[in-house]
Parts: structure tokens; sequence; C-alpha cells
């Protein structure tokens, strides 16, 4: 082999060495990049609080909360192999997401608001996942539902979801701005109206109170205040920039502080709505405004 041809064979190996590198590199620097995004979207979803114990570790599930003839308790969303996530494939993340799939295909209790979650874009489930991924494993199993019925709970779920859940579509990629985005995040990602709208008897949310608050029916036994654009007992006098100053400062325009989950939402765990963009906080702002006006006094 002639020593010109010796030059060529070592350039095309090293061309092809760095071209290697760089792929690998620019991979790495998408699932980044997917990961930080996911990362946004559970901010965006109050660093789904409802996952974390009150002075447990993060993510790691057994919050508890009360059900008809029983208690419930939030699972574990870390990597762990065993007791979270780790084993689990995307799409099986996605089904528990929007589908309230275990991994063994029977079906979670609709106080896992995958109804709601069923219209998140797949852009956004596929970056959620990508995030889920980067927690840091914890070895925490999940308690069992404690019921006096624990036969009716597959039975009562389906015929619950049968009579009474709403499934959306997942569009493709999420509206990027403006009320439309405002709307999306509210409903499908933040998802207000899972506390904020007063359900009945049988826990199906009274759709003629969207936004109207409740007494009695917060998922912590919480008074939920109406945040209605009725100027009387909603949020019609606040402005805009109020509405997002609370949002991302948990600050009322009479400066009081907000208190509950909603501080835990807003706080997060690592994450909450407190680092959303002011641009997607007017968002939700301008879309709450736009909803009918509902006078509803909250004592």
């Amino acid at each position: 082999m002639g020593i010109g041809l010796c030059f060529a064979v070592l350039r095309r190996g090293l061309f092809l060495f760095c071209a290697l590198v760089a792929s690998r590199v620019g991979a790495h620097a998408q699932a980044d990049d997917l990961a930080a995004k996911g990362q946004y979207i559970f901010a965006l979803a109050g660093g789904c609080a409802c996952h974390t114990e009150a002075k447990g570790v993060h993510n790691a599930g057994a919050r508890p909360f009360r059900v008809p003839l029983g208690t419930v308790y939030s699972t574990n969303l870390t990597s762990d192999n065993e007791t979270g996530l780790g084993s689990w494939t995307d799409q099986q993340i996605i089904d528990a997401i929007v589908k309230g799939l275990r991994k063994d295909g029977s079906r979670q209790l609709p106080l896992m608001p995958y109804t709601l979650y069923s219209g998140m874009a797949q852009e956004d489930l596929k970056a959620l996942v990508a995030y889920l991924r980067t927690l840091k494993p914890v070895k925490k199993p999940t308690p069992e539902l404690t019921t006096s019925t624990p036969f009716m709970r597959s039975v009562v779920t389906e015929l619950w979801l049968k009579a009474f859940g709403i499934f959306y579509e997942s569009p493709a990629q999420a509206p990027k701005s403006g009320i439309q985005r405002g709307k999306y995040l509210t409903n499908h990602i933040a998802i207000c109206g899972d506390c904020h709208t007063p359900r009945n008897s049988f826990g199906v949310p009274n759709q003629s109170l969207y936004m109207a608050g409740s007494p009695k029916d917060g998922p912590i036994g919480e008074v939920v205040p109406n945040i209605t654009p009725d100027k009387e007992t909603g949020i019609g006098d606040w402005k805009r920039e109020e509405i997002a100053e609370l949002l991302l400062k948990g600050v009322k325009p009479d400066f009081d502080n907000v208190q509950g989950l909603m501080e835990e939402v807003i706080r997060g765990t690592t994450n909450g709505y407190k680092d959303m963009t002011k641009e997607d906080a007017l968002a939700i702002a301008d879309y709450l405004k736009s909803i009918p006006a509902i006078k509803n006094v909250i004592k």
C-alpha cells in the first residue's frame, strides 16, 4: 500500500470516527433537550405534588387520599425498577398517564385524573416520559388500597368510566400561544378544574359550575376558591397580570399568600408553577378571564 493510499485510508477512518462522535453527541444533546422540555411540562403539572408524601422523598409516592370506603395512595414516579417506573416501557408510562392503566393492564381509580391528561399533546407526553426517566431511583413500595370492599374496585372503576368518564383526543402538538395555549394548559396539564370544579356525590365534576370552586370537595378536604371571572365571588376584578403573579409567586392582589395544595403545586417538588414562563402564566390568565362568570359563594 502506497503512502498516499495510507493517508487516504487514515483520513477516511478519522472522518468516520469524528462523524460517529458527533452523532452520539448530537443524540445526547437531543435527549437532554427532550428531558428539559419534559421537566417544564412536569412543572406546569404542579410538579405532580400528589406523588410526594408530606415531608417524604420527592416523587416517591405513598401520599394518602381518602375515597369512599377507603384510602388510596399515590404511586412512585422515580426510576426504581422494583417500586417505581424503571422497568416500564415508554408506552406503558404514557398509558398510565392518559388511560389510567397499570403495568399489568388493570385500571387505576379515577382519582388519578387521567381522563383530563388524555388531552395532553403527544410531544409533551414524550418529553414528560424522558424527564421521568431522569428521576433518581427511590425504593419505596406503594401501599395497597385500603377498602372494605376490595372486590368492587375494578368493577366500580369501569362502570364509573363508562357512565361519566370523558377521554379527549391527544393532539400531535400543543398550542403555542394565546388563549388556546391557556385553555390547553389549564385543562390538560395544570388540570385546574380537577380541584376548582365541584363534584357531585358520585365524584363527577359539575360542569355547570366549571371553575366555580367548592367549600368541601377539594382533593385533600380544603376549601377551593371560585376562579371564574365573576366580580362578586370569583376573580373578575383581578388583572391578568395579578392572576399570573399568583401562579408564579403564590401572592394574591391583597398580598396574602396562598396555602395548602395550591401552595404545593406552585412550589412543586423540584419544579412547579413558579417555573412556568410569564407568557404561559398570562395565557392561563387570559383563558380564565374568557370562561363564563359564575356566582358561587365559597365559605
